[in-house]
């Protein structure tokens, strides 16, 4: 029997935000994704599965399946993230190896969107401000030149600055994109699970997006 895993912090319910906030992040990522009941344990049994299957999220199951941090890093000096963009799911990994995490995520809307390999976190911000990159302003030109810290940025409360220009693991204020291709390249992920992980990570914690 294949084990699943879900780190005491990671849920999947989806919560709702206001109508400024969605219509902002529909020019930063777009999908959408219907409200359903949070799966609680560490281990998905029988009846949970279930709850998965009948919320629509079945596919999104492989992705929390646990992993051996030893299978994608040589060390865990300074800790390890692993993004699986298919899977849609993060994977943390404390440098003592005390702490194991798994995280449900938004992914690039898109394979030119999307940017793999090794990386790590150069920076950390609580409260980042948000400003579109070249590209998204090419695409369209009507977004904000600038957001500041709040309910209406598409970085949600922390970020993780990653050592590629652009690219960021942060929070969302709309919570219908995690588990959804719904980014311009970035890795999204719920409010507090982005709190949580920024608590854990440092800079200097190696990331692997494959």
């Amino acid at each position: 029997m294949t084990r699943m895993v879900l780190g005491a912090g990671t849920g999947l319910a989806v919560a709702g935000c206001s109508r400024e906030a969605s219509a902002l992040m529909d020019d930063y990522a777009t999908v959408s994704q219907a409200a359903n009941e949070p799966v609680a344990g560490l281990t998905l049994d029988n009846s949970q599965l279930m709850g998965i299957r009948e919320a629509g999220l079945q596919r999104r199951v492989s992705g929390f399946l646990s992993r051996e941090w030893s299978d994608h890093f040589v060390t865990l000096d300074n800790g390890a993230i692993l993004v699986d963009i298919n899977a849609r799911a993060l994977h943390y990994w404390s440098e003592d190896e005390r702490t194991y995490k798994i995280y449900p995520v938004s992914v690039p809307l898109s394979e030119d969107l999307t940017r793999t390999g090794k990386t790590s976190v150069v920076q950390k911000r609580e409260g980042p401000d948000w400003r579109p990159t070249p590209n998204m302003l090419k695409r369209n030109p009507s977004l904000p030149a600038y957001v500041g810290p709040g309910p209406e940025n598409p970085l949600g409360t922390h970020a993780l600055y990653l050592g590629w220009q652009y690219y960021r693991i942060h929070g969302t204020n709309d919570t219908r994109k995690i588990g959804r291709k719904s980014s311009n390249g970035c890795i999204g992920l719920y409010n507090e699970h982005i709190a949580e992980l920024f608590g854990m990570a440092q800079v200097g914690t190696q990331v692997l997006i494959i």
